[in-house]
């Protein structure tokens, strides 16, 4: 009947299209007009819209006319032409949803359309890209777009420093990573003062919000990535000696000791094994007394457990790689080295202690987010991807986005055909490099995925074995990943991709002729030649007919052929691998290859899947090739998505407990840093301290005898830094709690006072403030400590019959309770008893050692928040923005002081040239 409906009605999709094809007809009705304005006009047009916003027009008022200015802007300044079927693509991201559009369908330019109309209210656009260098390209590429109309354009990269971020925060439209934006977020949390702040410092107070985000390769920054928080930390204790003695204790044990889950990716002790792990760890030395389970020989058993683990459910070459005497994770979805990503509770430190490398020392938690709840701070958030139906229901039940598919400009050629499934896995790859070879053998272009750095390697070993010509793409060789990717579709070139390795860079039949200008610039560069504009242009024409020619052979040959080596848990990184072919209407096809000993069918489909194939009689090397049998492999990844999904769901229940004690925290520090003055805020602290104090030692309606005096005068002196004649005051005819608290108050004032005079009113505002900042930081801290050890350990109360995550909000409630009590306690206490020299202003509070940001983009590999070779910032072009303001140690009038300047930006010397036609310009001077 659903069926019988969505052919008759159509689907709600078809039905969404159909809407937004009536607003791209007013659009297109609109181009004759833009067509006629001259530059200086088109570029008025944005001080217009302004102007009807503060006059009480809406966004969705002017969306038409501003789709119309940015379209007629990227024809003049890009020489390209919005398509219809982007226009609607940047309807669906104005209107705060998902635009999944195919590989090669210009995404980068959709999104100029939402971000320009967004930017009109001044509260500022950020545009998150996966990688540094998509950030710098696309900021520097649709920069040119905004130049045009007026809007400033400000991007942000690894290794800037504040003033810099502060000016790109304060552009109309924002570019970056991520990671940055997270991590921006958190450090600004961490700051001591407004202007220190950079994601708002630039803007004016009442423009300063998380206003609109567009989002690119959604799926992998919103699901993918998201399964990670980002992480700001500290050194703590070195434990190497421990690590190291515990990892000598597995190679000891039986088989018979522990059972391994392979789907749960857990393995834990048997009875036997418990007895066992007792008796060998006692042997060492590490059981001095009790048993294995007693509470003083926790942290031996956690560790144990951790080691256990390591050795037996992660596997090098597979989880991990071993690279300059350190373990480098690989992410399970992209294959590629995330180095900056490590595993917590000591689990990577076991790791590291098995394969014999440095033990690196664990981290104390100084701050955390997780991208859910970094992302659900935008009052309007927008995506866009070339994969997101199949995570539909994830996107609208955390996010609240809709996911709309938008048809492609030219109807896709590609033919998908059905898998291939064979008993054995050798049969699988035999039949692979047949394929493989016979495509070869007609020049045709083929990209090979795998879902590790393994079974890439060992496809390699078999291709070398037939001599067939090949490059490898994996976690191991990120380094040369654009360039590898962006000439995989030349006639006959294979290609073995670790799953997605190059997402971002389009596969063009025929080559890319951009990356091979520059290598070729490259190379004239290393034999000491500069080569002149004319050389270039002349060059360029020569490739541009090599790689036409070679894309008609290429398109002759059928097109890029995409091969699949097994089934991915997710339907959506088998659709991004398939999504490389088939780009902007070329032809191409695809085919998938799986075995019953993969992963996917070993663990999640029937056991008697390989008994009903040897009841068929199947030969050695025969396949099944039936709609039927992708259809039911496709069930068994819906049904693995759905399990991921409701993971990342109780995850995400569970850390939003601690993001709405995040958001009172951060929102109180802004408070702090906002006020002139938070003596008001001190002296009710102080007030509430004293009552505490009188009611925890002279409890009410108790009797004289049952007050603890003593105790009562030890804690004012602590916290007061008084003695008072508490005892003379309790031995008082009818005195009363209540007066007893009275007078400690007034004592309690009056000594502050007087302090507060003698130090003087301006530097004791600011010893207060900065005083009460470290304070809070310090207990938060403490607090996210006793919050990961909380999380770590509720889940047994589920054995009691009693919701996990009730008694987390309960105890979590409690413990935050604990912390606003603890905060009182200890800034009363500091400014009681501390002593201000007037001469020497307070020191601004330092942040701990060693500070680490941690969070690894499982697409490039590299850790964007580490300095070194793995360094984006290293390999990214730097980004030329027209609108940013030169750093104040450039002068305009010195070439010396510009440092390199890319050829396509705007010359320092401020003539509005690009450089290359400037100063740029071969024999300039």
């Amino acid at each position: 009947m659903l069926n019988l409906a969505r052919k008759f009605f159509g689907s709600a999709n078809d039905r969404t299209l159909k809407r937004l094809e009536s607003q791209v007809e007013r659009i297109n009705a609109l181009e004759p007009d833009f067509e006629a304005l001259d530059d200086a006009a088109l570029k008025a047009k944005t001080a217009e819209f302004r102007e009807r916003l503060d006059n009480g027009a809406k966004l969705d008022d002017l969306m038409p006319e501003a789709f119309a200015a940015v379209r007629e802007a990227a024809k003049r300044s890009l020489g390209q032409r919005h398509f219809d079927v982007q226009l609607m693509g940047g309807i669906v991201l104005h209107r705060g949803d998902i635009a999944e559009m195919k590989t090669g369908e210009g995404k980068t330019l959709v999104s100029t359309l939402a971000a320009y109309l967004n930017a009109l209210p001044g509260k500022g656009v950020h545009i998150v890209t996966v990688n540094d260098y998509l950030a710098a390209r696309d900021s520097e590429w649709m920069g040119q777009v905004y130049s045009r109309l007026g809007l400033t354009t400000g991007v942000i990269v690894h290794g800037m420093m504040d003033e810099e971020r502060r000016q790109a925060y304060a552009c109309d439209i924002t570019y970056g990573t991520n990671n940055e934006f997270g991590f921006d977020y958190l450090r600004d949390n961490m700051k001591y003062s407004l202007r220190e702040m950079v994601q708002f410092g630039g803007r004016p107070k009442e423009k300063a919000t998380h206003a609109y985000a567009i989002v690119d390769e959604v799926d992998s920054i919103l699901i993918d990535e998201a399964r990670t928080p980002l992480i700001i930390s500290g050194r703590t204790d070195d434990r190497t000696d421990f690590y190291k003695t515990i990892d000598t204790i597995i190679p000891l044990l039986d088989e018979d000791d522990y059972v391994i889950d392979e789907k749960a990716r857990s393995v834990t002790f048997t009875e036997d094994g418990n007895e066992h792990v007792e008796e060998v760890l006692r042997e060492n030395g590490l059981l001095e007394s009790g048993d294995l389970y007693d509470i003083e020989n926790i942290s031996v058993v956690h560790h144990v457990n951790q080691a256990l683990k390591a050795h037996k459910i992660f596997q090098k070459d597979k989880d991990y790689i071993v690279r300059e005497d350190k373990v480098v994770l690989i992410d399970e979805f992209t294959g590629r080295m995330t180095p900056g990503r490590r595993l917590s509770d000591g689990l990577h430190q076991a790791i590291e202690a098995k394969e014999g490398v440095e033990v690196q020392p664990e981290n104390q938690t100084l701050a955390s987010i997780t991208f859910q709840n970094y992302f659900r701070l935008y009052d309007k958030l927008a995506g866009m991807t070339g994969t997101a139906a199949t995570e539909a229901e994830e996107f609208e039940g955390i996010y609240g986005l809709q996911v709309v598919e938008i048809p492609t400009n030219v109807p896709v050629a590609r033919l998908d055909e059905d898998d291939e499934l064979y008993r054995t896995a050798a049969e699988k790859n035999a039949a692979i490099l047949d394929c493989i070879e016979e495509a070869h053998a007609k020049d045709q272009p083929i990209l090979v995925g795998t879902v590790s750095i393994e079974k890439s390697e060992s496809l390699s070993a078999l291709l070398k074995k037939r001599k067939i010509k090949h490059q490898v793409l994996n976690a191991r060789y990120h380094e040369q990943e654009a360039g590898i990717i962006a000439q995989a579709g030349v006639p006959g070139a294979v290609t073995i991709a670790t799953n997605m390795a190059g997402r971002g860079t389009d596969i063009q039949l025929g080559g890319n002729v951009d990356f091979r200008i520059a290598d070729w610039i490259e190379a004239q560069k290393s034999k000491d030649k500069e080569p002149t504009e004319a050389e270039i242009a002349a060059e360029r024409e020569k490739i541009a007919a090599d790689v036409a020619e070679k894309k008609r052979k290429a398109i002759e040959a059928g097109g890029l052929f995409v091969i699949g080596t097994e089934r991915h848990e997710s339907r959506r990184i088998d659709n991004q691998l398939r999504g490389r072919s088939g780009r902007q209407g070329d032809p191409g096809r695809s085919r998938f290859f799986i075995s019953v000993e993969d992963d996917l069918l070993r663990i999640f489909a029937p056991e008697r899947l390989d008994g009903i194939m040897r009841g068929l009689g199947m030969k050695e090397g025969e396949a099944i090739q039936h709609p039927w049998m992708s259809k039911a492999v496709e069930t068994s990844q819906k049904k693995v998505e759905q399990r991921n999904f409701d993971i990342r769901k109780n995850i995400l229940k569970f850390d939003d407990v601690m993001n709405d004690q995040r958001k009172a925290i951060f929102e109180q520090r802004i408070e702090f840093m906002t006020a002139d003055d938070v003596t008001d805020v001190v002296r009710d602290m102080r007030h509430q301290v004293a009552e505490d104090l009188v009611a925890r030692h002279i409890p009410p309606k108790a009797f004289a005898d049952q007050w603890d005096v003593e105790g009562l005068h030890e804690a004012v002196e602590k916290y007061f830094g008084l003695e008072l004649p508490i005892k003379d005051w309790a031995a008082e005819e009818g005195i009363a709690d209540e007066e007893i608290t009275e007078r400690l108050i007034k004592a309690a004032d009056e000594a502050y006072a007087e302090k507060a005079a003698d130090t003087g009113p301006e530097l004791m505002r600011r010893v207060e403030k900065q005083m009460l900042l470290q304070t809070i930081d310090l207990k938060w801290r403490e607090h996210l400590q006793h919050l990961d050890a909380l999380r770590s350990v509720i889940g047994l109360r589920g054995y009691a019959q009693r919701d996990p995550l009730n008694e987390f909000k309960t105890e979590a409630f409690s413990l935050f309770e604990h912390l606003l009590d603890d905060l009182r306690f200890e800034t009363t206490r500091i400014l009681s008893n501390v002593r201000i020299e007037a001469a020497a202003p307070p020191q601004r509070p330092q942040p701990p050692e060693d500070i680490q940001a941690r969070h690894a983009d499982p697409l490039t590999g590299r850790n964007e928040m580490a300095d070194g070779p793995d360094s984006p910032r290293e390999t990214a072009p730097a980004s030329p923005i027209a609108s940013r303001r030169a750093a104040p140690e450039v002068n305009p009038g010195d070439p010396s002081t510009w440092g390199r300047v890319p050829r396509n930006a705007p010359c320092p010397c401020g003539s509005g040239k690009k450089y290359k036609h400037c100063h740029g310009v071969v024999g300039a001077r």
